[in-house]
């Protein structure tokens, strides 16, 4: 098991011009993380091969893995000739993974923002097809890399713990599974006990994250709280400084026999390198207390 952070955690820092893409390597490295998750957003590297050179020679130089790349996508497209472009795209992606020397990806299916008929039930079977299509498409021209591609449970049409099962069972892939963050299923009001539980045998990845809850009819005021897929209030918080149980669900991953990379991440309103470090120093301090 290896606790390291995920890039879109320094996201401030990184669009301020505080660090760049390169000094958030160091960081890590510097404050006790064994690898980062690349999250490109506050940078770019599929179009700056040179950047992505150094990244992958610095990860090396201070002995970071570079564990996991995470990008948008959607291939619920109107036309054909769209969903194609979208499928190009991704491919440019996979490309770049390849050439960091990475071995696991996360690629959405569907828009992340997404208005409320666009959650139901109905609209996701509807367009599950395309969501599968592509999916497959990806994970065949990742295997020739030895890449595996993930479905994360993000993003409010498929968030829900059986909305993730459902694409991977139908998308069939042996290097198709799923990054499985903890605290997502509260988007779509699953609890998160309940979502890790079903889908951890599934899981290529864990995500660690901690949120702050109030009910739909307790407005908590001014702050970065948004709404769940049914009225229901979350802001995100430091691992161990929120609502989700989190020694309950390391004692299920560690059960589990899970001994792969853990990433961190903070998308709350404290300063977000302190945030990141005292998240990576709860977890693994909340994992080394966790007896089976």
């Amino acid at each position: 098991m290896k606790i390291g952070l995920s890039s879109y955690s320094l996201l401030s820092a990184l669009k301020s011009g505080e660090m760049t893409i390169l000094d958030a390597i160091q960081w890590i490295a510097d404050n006790g993380g064994e690898h980062m998750e690349i999250v490109p957003y506050g940078y770019t590297l599929v179009d700056n091969p040179e950047l992505a050179d150094a990244v992958r020679e610095k990860a090396k130089e201070v002995g970071i893995d570079l564990s996991n790349y995470s990008m948008p996508a959607n291939f619920v497209q109107e036309t054909d000739a769209l969903f194609d472009e979208e499928i190009a795209r991704v491919k440019q992606h996979v490309d770049l993974v390849h050439r960091l020397g990475m071995k696991h990806m996360r690629h959405d299916v569907t828009a992340f923002t997404i208005p409320q008929e666009k959650m139901t039930i109905a609209w996701f079977e509807k367009n599950l097809h395309l969501m599968v299509k592509g999916s497959q498409l990806i994970a065949d021209y990742a295997a020739q890399y030895g890449i595996t591609t993930t479905i994360e449970n993000h993003g409010f049409s498929v968030q829900a713990s059986d909305r993730v099962q459902r694409v991977l069972h139908a998308v069939d892939r042996p290097n198709f599974k799923t990054t499985l963050d903890i605290g997502n299923f509260m988007c779509v009001d699953e609890h998160p006990i309940i979502g890790v539980k079903k889908n951890l045998p599934y899981a290529s990845l864990v995500h660690f994250k901690d949120f702050y809850f109030r009910p739909y009819d307790q407005h908590p005021g001014d702050g970065d709280w948004f709404l769940t897929a049914h009225g229901n209030y979350l802001r995100g918080a430091i691992v161990g400084h929120g609502d989700i149980e989190i020694r309950k669900i390391v004692k299920l991953i560690k059960e589990s026999g899970y001994d792969g990379y853990i990433t961190i991440e903070f998308e709350g309103m404290e300063e977000c390198k302190s945030a990141s470090r005292i998240a990576m120093d709860n977890l693994r301090r909340l994992w080394d207390e966790c007896t089976l």
